[in-house]
């Protein structure tokens, strides 16, 4: 459930909107137990995206990087393969 919540902090290129709300979405979703609100939590629920991810923007945009950025791509495969050998390993 929680796949879109990474470290979205000092990457190149930048970290996008979209990314920050796709963390604040799987966050509510999280501590709300819920992946699609009843229409009536349906407000709530999604005013709650909106502040988590506002305040993510908020922090990303206030920290400071005291190392160089991460490569994005880079990142990507050695997730990539940590996956490989963590799933060849299990069967």
């Amino acid at each position: 459930m929680c796949r879109n919540i990474r470290p979205l902090h000092n990457y190149e290129p930048a970290t996008t909107h979209d990314e920050v709300h796709d963390a604040a979405l799987q966050y509510v979703r999280k501590i709300s137990g819920m992946r699609k609100p009843a229409r009536v939590n349906e407000e709530a629920f999604n005013r709650a995206v909106e502040a988590v991810a506002a305040a993510s923007q908020t922090l990303l945009s206030e920290l400071v990087a005291t190392t160089p950025p991460r490569d994005r791509a880079v990142e990507i495969e050695r997730a990539r393969e940590r996956a490989a050998l963590r799933y060849a390993s299990g069967a």
